[in-house]
Order: structure tokens, then sequence, then C-alpha cells
């Protein structure tokens, strides 16, 4: 930390997750809570908790869990980040288990099938559909630890979702300012998010946003004022992500040293990453080179792990390798990445991807699909180190991935580029000092 940053005035912020509730994410990567504290950083949260730890700015991460029965306080190991575990809601957590799809859409989504004499209770059911992500925030608990732990901001995860317009009315009592990020939430749920939305924007301190698409988005939307809108990237350690020894983590993983390795890492959720488009450009790869000793490798687990694995048998492509769990430790993923010779983001939907960030700081050359975030992340395109190509286009992808995977030379130096573009632009230094100055003085 520099002299500067040590004359800084202490800050301490309240780092809100989106969701119903904690478990809703962790469950679906096999993570529990206990492993949430002790081991868990692949994540966004903690890569904004280590920057602003750095620029002398304490993070409180505050969850709300079906897992607790009060209030509980924790110390994120990797990070010595302060983390509460709040119990939801009891009105919350009496529907969550009359509800089988929590996060639908519809009354059907929500509810499954309305028949017979059920179809009484539609009109009950459409308003609970309405207004149930309302009822997952304990507004009380959550005020008395904003209160306890001295918090001057909150800053929620995604400003599309019912729990930013609660933080901001509980702002507006408490005299706190309250920010949001975006992290790829641009759709409303219901009409009250709707009719709230506009006024919450409206009285909120400040938007975080780092793709200029969804900033155009906003401005046209909700008519936000320029001034209001912190264009911030997502940090990233740079003296952490370097490449390490390829030959071990290939011998690790029984792949020749010479072989070609295009790599993917992170949550198993087929339509949203683009995975079964990966998998259809990877069968051109493959075939328009026969002979050759080319690998797929696809690292993670999630809420669609069981329709990968009905593809990839589907597929019978022997070259697809698939570690099959998602992977929280961060020289695990390292490791991972050494092995390979390029990254691939398919992605059909993104916010502001992390994952193609680590992959950059390691060295490698990203082929990505242009999904929100991605063209600011390779903002010079080749000269950021990467091709993008149109999302949904199985054949575009093949292109790409061919074009590197036939010159290594050109491969080597979009390497080379993507190292550099992360130093330049996304140090947790650099990012911090942007967050601090938004989050303490840029109150609109």
């Amino acid at each position: 930390m520099s002299e500067t940053d040590h004359e800084l005035p202490p800050a301490t912020i309240a780092l809100l997750p989106w969701g119903n509730v904690i478990e809703d994410f962790l469950d679906t990567l096999g993570i529990s809570l206990e492993s949430f504290c002790n081991e868990f950083t692949g994540s966004w949260m903690f890569a904004y908790v280590d920057a602003l730890g750095r620029v002398g700015v304490r993070t409180v991460l505050i969850c709300i869990s079906a897992s607790v029965v009060q209030p509980s306080r924790f110390t994120h190991r990797p990070t010595g980040c302060t983390i509460y575990m709040l119990p939801v809601p009891k009105v919350y957590r009496f529907l969550r288990r009359k509800i089988p799809g929590p996060y639908g859409r519809t009354v059907k989504q929500m509810f499954g099938e309305i028949r017979g004499s059920r179809l009484l209770l539609f009109p009950a059911l459409a308003i609970l559909k309405e207004v149930r992500l309302y009822l997952t925030t304990p507004l009380r608990s959550l005020a008395r630890v904003l209160h306890d732990e001295g918090c001057q901001a909150i800053l929620c995860q995604e400003y599309e979702y019912p729990r930013f317009d609660l933080c901001v009315l509980l702002g507006r009592l408490m005299h706190l300012p309250v920010f949001a990020t975006f992290q790829g939430g641009d759709y409303h749920h219901s009409r009250v998010e709707r009719l709230l939305r506009p006024l919450a924007m409206r009285a909120s301190a400040g938007l975080i946003v780092a793709p200029q698409s969804e900033v155009q988005r906003l401005q046209a939307l909700y008519i936000v004022s320029p001034g209001k809108v912190a264009r911030i990237f997502t940090p990233i350690d740079v003296q952490f992500w370097s490449v390490t020894h390829c030959s071990e983590a290939r011998a690790e993983l029984g792949i020749r040293l010479d072989a070609q390795v295009v790599l993917w890492h992170g949550r198993i959720s087929l339509w949203q990453k683009g995975l079964d488009i990966l998998l259809d450009a990877w069968k051109q790869v493959c075939s328009e080179r026969p002979g050759r000793d080319l690998r797929l490798l696809l690292v993670g687990a999630g809420q669609d792990s069981e329709k990968l694995r009905q593809r990839l048998t589907a597929m019978q492509q022997r070259n697809v390798l698939w570690v099959d769990k998602f992977i929280h430790d961060r020289a695990t993923i390292r490791r991972y990445l050494s092995a390979g010779d390029i990254y691939v983001l398919p992605s059909r939907h993104e916010g502001f991807p992390l994952a193609p960030l680590e992959a950059m700081a390691c060295g490698l050359p990203i082929v990505a699909a242009d999904a929100q975030g991605i063209p600011d992340i390779l903002a010079g395109g080749e000269t950021s180190g990467g091709l993008i190509v149109p999302r949904n286009d199985a054949p575009a992808l093949a292109l790409a991935l061919g074009r590197l995977l036939d010159d290594e030379a050109w491969r080597l130096e979009l390497g080379k580029r993507a190292g550099h573009r992360i130093e330049a632009s996304f140090s947790p230094e650099a990012v911090g000092m942007q967050l601090r100055t938004f989050l303490t003085n840029g109150r609109n």
C-alpha cells in the first residue's frame, strides 16, 4: 500500500449478493456454507473485497440464507472479509416449501400446472408471483448489521432485482447511500418491479457498470444521468494469475505436451454459457484437422451437468476432457489454465465475466462470443489479445479457433497482448481506487 493509501480515511462498505438465498447459488456448485466462508474465492465479490481492501476499504459481505435460524457472523479465511448469514424471513421460508420454481417468471413456472380446484387460487398465486422476490430480504436484521458494523454505504449485486429496491428504501431510512453493480441481470421479473425500479434508480447513489452497451440501455430505459454511472472493470490479481509449469498441469490431466488444448472453465449452464455451441464448433474443428492431437478441456459443474454429460455421450468425441467439479481454489484453476493454449468463451449471456480475465492474465489468447462485457474486455479486438465472433454461431467459432490452432506464432503473440491488456486495465490497485472514489465520494 502506498503512502497516499495510508492517508485515506477508513471506510466500510456492505456488499449484498443477488439471489433469493445464497444456497441457490452454492448448491448448484456443490459448495457448502462452510466451504464458502473458508475456501471460496472464485467470484467477482471477492475480487471486489480484495481490490477495496488494498485501498483501505473494509467490506462486510451480507448473505441471506435458508440454512441459518439466527444472524451468524463469520470471517472469510482467504481475504479476512466479514461475512454475515442472515436468516431468510419466515414468510419466504414458508413459501419456499410451496414454490417449486422460486425464480420462475410465470405462475406456471413457479407453481407448476394449475388445474382443477387449484384454478380458484390462480388470482392469489398471480399476486404472489408479483411480490415474492420482495419477501426474501430481512430488512430489520439487515439494518442491525449495517448499524453494528458501521457501514457507510450499501453495494448491491444487480440493480434489476427487488433486493436493490428494498435496500434503496432502507438506505433512505438509515441515511446511507446505496449503489449497485451490473453482473448480467438486465431484466424485470414482475410488474411491481416496473413500477418501483425507476424510483429506486433515481433514489440510488450510483451504478457500477462495465459494459458500454449496458450504459446505453440504462440511459435509454431509465434516463439515468451519466454522472450516476461509473464504468469500472472487475479487478484481477495480476501477480497471482500468471502461468505455471505447463508440463506439470498436463501430466496431471494425462495430456501430451505436443497436444493443442482449447480450454473453458466456469459454471455449467448449457444455454447461457453457450456450451452447446462450443461442442458443435469443436466437432467441426476436429473434422477439419484429422490426425492432429487436439483437446477440449472443460472445467466446471453446475445445474446442467447432466445435460452436458448426455451431450458428450451422444457426441462420442474422445478428445473432450471434462473435469466435472466446480473449482473454487484459485491455485487449482491457475494450474488448469496453464495446461491450455487457447481460452474459449462461447456464452450467449454474461455481465462482465471474470473467467476470460483469469485466462488472459495467464497469457492465453481468447476466442469469445460477443456477449455483454466481451467487447469491453477485448476493446481493441486482436490488439487486446483475442478474437470476437457472433453469438449462436458455431461455424464462426470453429473458424476463429482453427485460425489460432493453425498459426502458433500468431497464437503466442495474441497471448502476450492479452497479458498486457490485463496488466494495464484490471489491476486491483487501480480498480480499487476507482471503486473507493465512487463509493465514498461519488454520491449523487
